[in-house]
């Protein structure tokens, strides 16, 4: 329990490790996750420590897994998670034998990957000469027909078709081109041979693969005839160009025939070698997906260890290494036993040394959390890590976190969708953390759901406080106001009046939370509301700064800082208490001594007991702090008591004030002065100390005490406390003020909710017959996001923003430094849930 109160007392320690233990006794302390080592190699290149060459196989050995891995999601094929406790670290000679794995499966799978590309690079060929020769057929037949004579004389001209009286025989070349490409293809062709070339081209209805990328790719067949080697040259070189593929085409269609059956018959063939070799592949890799998370794991410890042990220094013998390392106090005994086993691990008789050193070095900060406080701990440390041992605010942030949030979101309704959403991500949370979910929002939601249940929990509580749900309010027992009025009164008059002073109201209150009648009255409401919520925010607010200005206490207690106790500490909450604690009790005093009673007007206390006479806080306040006293008001002359709530009041306050403001000088010079006669002092003490060192013929005298510093420089001291006060003195009224944000955000929510009822729903429950039905049905839907996107959504996390910056400014700025470093064990667990999120 210390440690969720104040972070746990930490001490360094010193480890001495025979060298054919220390990889185990490190495993062993890393499945622990509570040591913490310091680099003792700081100024050692990372290429030029012990295990770098043991770490460079580390990495080898995961860049084969990865390789692996991508093939693996490369075919879809589910990889086995890890059932049950992650596999221990593998011993260092067990690094040859995976090595030896990785070696052959990589070697494997490579080479099974060149043969599969190659056959479907040969299966590809292959298909494309059956499409060559499939459509060139159709195009030498279209050539062949005596109605194509006049393309050909147009293209040739009717001196190139007859040669002495002869038909000129024409050259040819076929092939394969990207259909995206043929345009620019074709151009090039007519521009470079001077539309001296014939081109035919065909599309390949179904898309080809692409051996090298796996990419399905779309085709077209082309032909060009052309006369003479000098275009047959050109030709090809364009072809080239445009990475076409060229195919030999005989010129008979028997040898044309003969040559397709052949490729047919290859084709087969080659498909079933493919097939073959797949199968052979997904064997391969489904043996390897039921084995690499665990083999993931094994060489991520391996390599985590190396890396610790690159942190340890040599001793001059070259058999023991030497660490140090920060540990809990509480945990030396779990840290000796796991040592221990370590050392029965690697077969070794030292036994490691674990000795406890001195230092004034600030140890770093560290709270015990679990999956419930872990979150408003992470909230505590976006403000600062609490210096070491400091009083830790995250037990208290537990409650009063979600409670000013409810304060600010007080809605029933509202309230029960935020905790309905925080319950099923709790009930949900291990099949919810199984699916590891790649989405940061996502990953902000679920690490807060706690917060979030919490807040909707709370938020129900204010709501039924508020009697508030959806902007209407539930009558459960029975309003405590009567309507005295008449039937014709009330159908004459579209606005009427109930008067507290009368028997009107019944003078008990509501049993819990707000009248429901005030839900009906259109006047005063806000009024009304406004100041019930804005005197709640007041009371809540001084009574938190209060209690953080009694953490300061704690450490200061803690801390043996007695000094600050009579300086600091006790000026600052009398000052507070004085002034805003005074005007909370005003606030009770006023709610205790004036109400609405029935008239009594013979009845003189009746007269000073109204709410008529009841004078306000805040101009009671603001005459206070400038001592002035107001006449009495003209017109409440029947007011006898109008200026005091109670006998003896001004010349009460007057004191207050003075007290408060002498409080002021004390913060500011109190410490600077203690200060200075410790230094005075010393320095007496010192002086001394020479004399008598000097009498005995010695050079000096006795060295200071342990925890003695050296004199601060006064100067500094007399400014930062400076600092400090008027920080505190004019951060009394502003963090006071600050907590209005608790009555404008309520009031603000409360309104929206109003609107988003009025403006919608209202309507649609006003509609009758069957198309009022529909249009129900429609406006509750867009009521219903509107709800969920802006009310719940938007508003919440506007709410959620001001909660932090109160308990951040308001609350923890009167006693936490946060100038601590983090405890940052070395722990299997952290670092394979890191890789597991690198790797998402």
């Amino acid at each position: 329990m210390g440690s969720l109160f104040r972070s746990e007392e930490m001490t360094l320690c010193q480890l001495f490790l025979q060298s054919e233990a220390a990889y185990a006794c490190v495993s062993e302390l890393g499945e622990l996750g509570l040591v913490q080592f310091r680099d003792l190699n700081p100024d050692v290149n990372a290429f030029q420590r012990k295990f770098v060459n043991e770490v460079r196989r580390c990495d080898e050995m995961e860049r084969k897994l990865r390789y692996l891995e991508k093939e693996i999601r490369r075919d879809g094929i589910p990889m086995l998670e890890i059932p049950g406790e992650c596999p221990e670290a593998p011993q260092p000679r067990e690094m040859i034998d995976l090595e030896a794995t990785f070696e052959k499966l990589e070697n494997e799978l490579r080479e099974v990957n060149q043969n599969a590309e190659a056959l479907k690079r040969n299966y590809l060929e292959l298909t494309e000469l059956k499409h060559i020769l499939r459509k060139t057929q159709v195009f030498f037949d279209e050539m062949a027909d005596p109605s194509r004579e006049e393309e050909q004389v147009t293209l040739l001209g009717e001196e190139g078709l007859m040669a002495g009286g002869q038909a000129l025989k024409l050259g040819f070349v076929a092939g394969v081109i990207l259909r995206e490409r043929i345009p620019a293809f074709e151009r090039m062709l007519w521009r470079a041979c001077r539309g001296n070339v014939f081109l035919r081209q065909a599309e390949i209805d179904s898309p080809l693969e692409d051996p090298s990328s796996s990419d399905q790719v779309y085709k077209s067949v082309f032909i060009i005839f052309f006369q003479g080697d000098q275009l047959k040259t050109r030709v090809k070189k364009i072809c080239e160009g445009f990475r076409a593929t060229l195919y030999p085409c005989p010129e008979a269609p028997a040898d044309r025939r003969e040559m397709a059956m052949g490729v047919m018959t290859r084709i087969e063939d080659l498909n079933t070698v493919l097939g073959q070799t797949q199968d052979h592949r997904h064997r391969v890799l489904v043996a390897a997906a039921k084995n690499i998370k665990n083999w993931f794991v094994k060489v991520r410890k391996i390599k985590a260890i190396y890396h610790t042990l690159n942190l340890f220094n040599l001793d001059v013998t070259q058999k023991c290494l030497i660490a140090e390392c920060w540990v809990p106090a509480l945990d030396l005994e779990t840290i000796q036993l796991a040592l221990r086993r370590g050392t029965e691990r690697s077969g070794s008789s030292v036994p490691p040394i674990l000795n406890r050193m001195e230092t004034l070095e600030d140890p770093p900060t560290y709270n015990r959390t679990n999956k419930f406080t872990s979150a408003f701990q992470n909230l505590i440390y976006a403000y600062g890590v609490a210096t070491y041992r400091e009083v830790n605010p995250a037990p208290y942030t537990i409650i009063t976190f979600p409670f000013l949030f409810a304060v600010m979101f007080g809605d029933l309704g509202h309230g029960a969708l935020m905790a309905a959403f925080g319950f099923w991500m709790c009930y949900k949370e291990k099949p919810l953390q199984a699916k590891k979910i790649d989405s940061e929002i996502w990953t902000i939601f679920f690490g807060g759901r706690y917060i979030i249940l919490l807040m909707g929990l709370f938020s129900m509580y204010t709501g039924l406080i508020y009697n508030d749900i959806f902007s209407k309010s539930l009558n459960v027992f029975g309003s405590a106001w009567r309507n005295n009025y008449n039937k014709s009164t009330l159908q004459e008059n579209a606005m009427l009046q109930l008067n507290p002073d009368s028997w009107d109201y019944v003078q008990t209150p509501y049993p819990f939370g707000i009248d429901p009648v005030w839900q009906l009255a259109e006047a005063n409401k806000i009024i009304f509301m406004n100041a019930y919520k804005m005197k709640i925010s007041i009371i809540i607010g001084v009574f938190h700064m209060l209690f953080g200005v009694c953490m300061s206490l704690w450490n200061h207690l803690y801390f043996k800082r007695r000094t600050s106790v009579y300086v600091e500490f006790v000026p600052q909450i009398v000052f507070l208490v004085l002034l805003f604690f005074y005007m909370v009790l005003l606030m009770f005093i006023k709610w205790t001594s004036y109400g609405s009673t029935p008239p009594h007007f013979g009845d003189p206390a009746y007269v000073t007991t109204s709410a008529f006479c009841a004078p306000s806080i805040l101009i009671t306040f603001i005459n206070m702090m400038l001592f002035k006293v107001d006449a009495n008001d003209p017109s409440r002359e029947m007011c006898a008591q109008n200026m005091t709530m109670y006998a003896g009041q001004l010349g009460l306050q007057k004191f207050f004030v003075v007290v408060a403001l002498l409080c002021v000088p004390v913060m500011l010079l109190g410490k600077p002065y203690f200060i200075m006669q410790e230094q005075k002092k010393r320095a007496r003490a010192g002086h001394v100390s020479i004399e008598a060192g000097a009498e005995n013929g010695t050079a000096g005298g006795a060295p200071l005490p342990a925890g003695v510093h050296h004199d601060e420089d006064i100067t500094e001291v007399f400014i930062h406390q400076a600092i400090h006060t008027i920080e505190y003195v004019l951060g009394s009224i502003s963090h006071t003020a600050s907590y209005l944000r608790l009555w404008a955000l309520s009031l603000a929510h409360a309104q929206l909710a109003e609107v988003a009822w009025n403006m919608l729903l209202r309507k649609g429950l006003q509609s009758s017959g069957f198309s009022g039905g529909i249009f129900l049905y429609v406006v509750f839907a867009g009521w219903a996001a509107i709800s969920v996107s802006i009310l719940v959504l938007m508003e919440g996390l506007s709410a959620f923003l001001h909660t932090l910056r109160l308990h951040w400014v308001e609350f923890q700025s009167k006693f936490y430094a946060g100038e601590g470093y983090l405890f940052q064990p070395f722990s299997f667990e952290v670092i394979l849930d890191s890789a597991g999120q690198g790797e998402e």
